[in-house]
């Protein structure tokens, strides 16, 4: 009987031959000293970053493919929805439709199913001489319908003047609002200039401080100078370490002797006008980065200023617009009346109904 090997063993034995295959090769590559590389494996790390990458770009597919999907069906229940909300207003609009034309009153269980047309056939007179107290009689209807107008005036004189009344409030609203926003700009522009007139103060003064300050050193420089009686080629320690720190720092000795040559005069007086400069110019830049900050804050109120009264506008005109549109309905909706509440009923009032074969 033929020897018969199953798929599993060959499967088991390629991936063995495989290992196989692929650890001798790792041990050629190890044991090798031509190819052999020491630290790290580029080539395994190369393989990974591009595995890491290949996985990105796959998740970023991934996610893009979702979106994509995710829009389409939102769009898709987006028109459903549309669809549907019109479908049903179509549908009110027919039952409405079919009820104005289908469903009249002198149809109704009220009146005599085996003669609809007994109302139109009765005399006006007739009609009038029915008695009172009958089921469904309303003697009071008139005046009941006069109050319910009377009412319906009031509440509307009433909201009007509230809705003015509101209108008013706000109007005086915005007015102490802008009112405020303008003091406190006054005031703001007000401290500013304060506090530059405190600094250009206080600068004036540090100026008169180091003049007051370099001729006092002059006039104790000429006394000293004509009470003098040491050599000048000789130094004690004192005046050696005096030296030394004028060269550190101009102007400024420790020792009992304050005299200055006239060359660290010169260099205190450069010095000191070169801080007078510096404070100056960075005083300046101060100065102009305020004024830029305080135009651009003037601007944006000013932009917002404009922006509310716009809005103001266009809510005004919207308002008039929409009671304009509010009297027109109420007339055409008065027009349109039936002449049976108006109070009078002729022949072609009679005439607007059963006008089909049906």
């Amino acid at each position: 009987m033929p020897n018969v090997e199953l798929i599993s063993d060959l499967i088991a034995r390629a991936s063995l031959e495989k290992r196989r295959s692929r650890e001798a090769e790792r041990k050629e590559r190890i044991f090798n000293e031509k190819v052999r590389t020491m630290g790290v494996d580029k080539e395994a790390i190369d393989m990974q970053v591009k595995e890491k990458e290949r996985l990105e770009e796959a998740k970023k597919e991934e996610q893009n493919a979702y979106d994509t999907d995710v829009l389409h069906r939102s769009k898709v229940a987006c028109i459903l929805h549309n669809r549907q909300m019109k479908e049903k207003h179509e549908i009110e609009k027919a039952i409405v439709t079919y009820r104005h034309q289908y469903q009249q009153p002198y149809s109704q269980q009220a009146f005599d199913l085996n003669d609809p047309d007994r109302s139109r056939k009765t005399d006006q007179a007739d009609a009038q001489m029915m008695l009172p107290g009958l089921v469904g009689e309303d003697p009071e209807s008139k005046s009941r319908l006069q109050r319910q107008r009377e009412q319906l005036r009031e509440w509307l004189i009433q909201q009007q003047t509230e809705q003015a009344a509101e209108r008013h409030q706000q109007n005086l609203e915005e007015k102490r609002y802008d009112q405020s926003r303008v003091e406190m700009d006054n005031k703001a522009a007000e401290l500013h200039s304060l506090e530059m007139e405190r600094k250009k103060a206080g600068a004036i003064a540090t100026k008169n401080y180091n003049l007051a300050k370099i001729e006092e050193k002059r006039h104790q420089e000429g006394e000293r100078n004509d009470k003098d009686n040491h050599p000048r080629g000789q130094l004690t320690g004192v005046d050696t370490e005096c030296a030394l720190d004028m060269a550190v720092v101009p102007g400024l000795c420790p020792s009992s002797d304050r005299r200055a040559p006239p060359e660290s005069l010169q260099q205190v007086i450069q010095f000191q006008k070169k801080q007078i400069e510096e404070r100056k110019r960075v005083e300046l830049e101060k100065k102009q980065e305020e004024e830029l900050y305080d135009r651009i804050r003037m601007d944006s109120a000013r932009r917002a200023l404009l922006l509310e009264r716009q809005q103001a506008r266009l809510n005004k005109q919207l308002r008039r617009h929409m009671d304009s549109t509010n009297v027109q309905l109420a007339q055409t909706h008065k027009q349109r009346e039936p002449d049976i509440e108006r109070g009078h009923i002729d022949d072609r009032f009679f005439s607007q109904f059963n006008t089909c074969s049906r």
